[in-house]
């Protein structure tokens, strides 16, 4: 049954909902958040005004807001009375599970709101698929590793799981990444669901903690939260689900936010990718090569399944891994193209064959709508790779598989389709969405025509709360033994961030053979949100990682001291090659603007409220200060000294 919630404001048919609505957000800004000791602040109360205008007309508007405007407040006060008032729930899209944390956890954003305003919110969370168990993969992990951290994730899933009865109603939800915090990202990954797996004939779907957690979210009220990944696999997989009799991964909702939406490109195109698991097609068709099919339809299996070997083994033989990606970059080589071509034929072919195989009634139904569709999802993905210039290519490998994925250069098209033609309100929230006050890049790369757009600077005195020290990097290890000098001076209570998980690493085990007077922990060692609740906690903590640019709100003196060990320029992956590739001037166009905004985020992690107060040190090579000093200087909030 759903929850019933109302608005938290009276409301009379002689007045307009929108007109009640600003009576009680200015009550709200005006007079009850300072009660609770909230500051009242001009440039939240002009964000809220410009919202609004947003809300009642159904635009989009990108809200540009610095740190501490308290932007987060303003756009969650409005869509959970717009859900109220549609009676549908508002969707909060965020770019990672960090910002996630920060807005469900124990003193977060969402139970500060509750406090101060006396409401009851029905907030669920939709995260990605792959933070949650695999039942199947875990069981297999466990017959054959004695792996004690993972044994411990298998001796808490329900006994229901496993017995495979009872009724469904009485079903607990589990399987959150959540509720293994001691597992580290690389144990994770052998457990965890990932794209190979065929989820609508596992045995234990119904049961399946994911399937569960699915359930639970599309019956919220107010607030469905997800990350950008996540929102847009649903608008990737919309149609397909319902042929399939499915429902959308998400329901309709009343307007959406999308928390820190300068990154909603990036999930864009993840969304959007084409995996081809090497293995897969070998399956799908060999079970195919089992039913009673005709001799012209074994012979293009053969066919097709030795194209594919000698394809993946030209594309392993030519990738190309560089630092700070996991994709390898691949070349459209003649070799491999060629094999592309020959492939796409036979894979037409055999798709004709099905249909004469299916009308002898040889074929299972479903045998026949799954092979059918995967050979179709094939054909698609070879049809965008021998295009000139339409997509971008990769290969990833792992101890066990190797996949090649293929994502659509541009995504405008879709996302002006798909999401952005709907009436609906539409939030961009993040302290950087525009170039120097011009919002038309995000507008462009995402597809966006007509959208009203606001900036309103922080409200922090930057020159009195924050130093910031320039050091000029000679050598890695000089680097490593200058930023130890500090750490220790500091006895902990910083952030360091660096630009890759290899540069992570290589401080990593420079700092595994000296002394430290604190602890140091690292990001993928454990649960995210476990290591940064213990970095809050403990006020001689140092916190490495190389994700947390963004999102990241750690007020007190448990965060006095921001590292940024270089630049944090775009790595030379497939993506940012491309878009490399397609700029008149690479640097101006791609690699600074990225870098830019990058850094003007992990600057940002230091000064949280206004009592905060500190020191950020950045590293660049002295090549580096010559060349952009000056745009780096721009998007500082105080003084660079080196």
């Amino acid at each position: 049954m759903r929850k019933t919630t109302s608005l938290p404001f009276s409301t009379s048919k002689n007045q307009h909902f929108f007109n009640q609505l600003a009576d009680y957000v200015g009550d709200v800004f005006y007079d009850i958040l300072p009660e609770h000791g909230y500051e009242l602040r001009d440039e939240q109360i002009f964000m809220a005004f410009q919202v609004e205008q947003a809300f009642k007309n159904k635009n989009v508007i990108f809200a540009e807001a610095g740190v501490g405007t308290g932007k987060t407040l303003v756009y969650l006060l409005y869509a959970i009375c717009y859900a109220r008032y549609m009676r549908k729930p508002a969707i909060i899209s965020c770019a990672d599970e960090t910002l996630i944390e920060q807005l469900v956890k124990p003193g977060g954003d969402i139970e500060k709101l509750e406090k101060a305003l006396g409401l009851n919110v029905d907030v669920r969370l939709a995260k990605a698929r792959d933070q949650y168990v695999c039942v199947k993969k875990l069981d297999q992990v466990v017959n054959r590793a004695k792996d004690k951290d993972i044994h411990r994730v298998h001796e808490q899933i329900p006994s229901f799981v496993h017995e495979g009865s009872g009724s469904m109603t009485a079903f607990e939800r589990y399987g959150d990444r959540k509720e293994y915090p001691w597992v580290s990202n690389e144990q994770w990954e052998k457990i965890s669901w990932d794209p190979i797996q065929q989820c609508s004939t596992c045995e234990w779907f119904h049961r399946c903690g994911q399937t569960l957690h699915r359930q639970y979210y599309r019956e919220a009220c107010d607030l469905i939260i997800c990350s950008h990944d996540f929102y847009m696999e649903d608008v990737w997989t919309k149609e397909s689900r319902k042929r399939e009799g499915q429902l959308p991964l998400l329901p309709e909702s009343s307007c959406v936010v999308f928390d820190e939406g300068h990154l909603l490109e990036f999930a864009a195109q993840k969304g959007l990718t084409y995996r081809f698991h090497s293995e897969t097609l070998t399956t799908i068709l060999t079970g195919y090569l089992n039913q009673d099919v005709r001799e012209q339809s074994l012979l293009l299996i053969e066919d097709i399944l030795a194209l594919h070997d000698e394809w993946f083994d030209i594309l392993r033989a030519g990738a190309v891994m560089s630092e700070g990606s996991n994709r390898k970059e691949i070349s459209r080589s003649k070799k491999m193209l060629d094999v592309a071509v020959n492939l796409s034929q036979k894979v037409a072919d055999l798709l004709d064959q099905l249909v004469f195989d299916s009308e002898l009634y040889v074929l299972e139904e479903y045998h026949v709508k799954m092979i059918e569709e995967y050979l179709e999802f094939y054909a698609y993905g070879l049809s965008i790779l021998l295009k000139d210039d339409a997509g971008i290519f990769w290969l990833e490998e792992t101890e066990a598989e190797t996949s090649f994925v293929i994502m659509p250069r541009l995504v405008e098209d879709v996302l002006k389709n798909e999401v952005f033609s709907k009436k609906i309100p539409f939030i961009f929230s993040s302290a950087t969405l525009s170039k120097s006050g011009d919002f038309s890049y995000i507008a462009k790369s995402i597809g966006i025509e007509n959208a009203k757009s606001f900036t309103v600077d922080s409200p922090f005195d930057y020159e009195q709360k924050m130093e910031l020290k320039g050091h000029i990097e000679t050598t890695e290890k000089e680097k490593w033994l200058k930023m130890g000098r500090e750490l220790s001076e500091y006895g902990g209570k910083t952030l360091v961030l660096f630009s890759s998980v290899e540069e992570m690493n290589r401080f990593r085990e420079w700092a595994s053979e000296q002394t430290w007077d604190f602890e140091i922990v690292y990001e993928g060692d454990r649960e995210i949100s476990e290591l940064v609740t213990q970095f809050q906690q403990r006020n001689s903590t140092v916190l490495c990682s190389y994700h947390l640019w963004e999102g990241l709100d750690i007020p007190g003196e448990s965060l006095t001291q921001v590292m940024i060990s270089s630049l944090p320029f775009p790595s030379h992956d497939p993506v940012f090659q491309a878009k490399r590739n397609h700029a008149a001037n690479p640097v101006e166009d791609v690699d600074l603007p990225y870098m830019l905004l990058r850094l003007k985020q992990g600057v940002g992690r230091l000064i949280r409220t206004n009592q905060d107060h500190g020191v950020v040190h950045l590293w660049m090579t002295e090549e580096e200060r010559k060349t952009h000093s000056k745009a780096i200087r721009e998007i500082l909030p105080t003084s660079i000294q080196f």
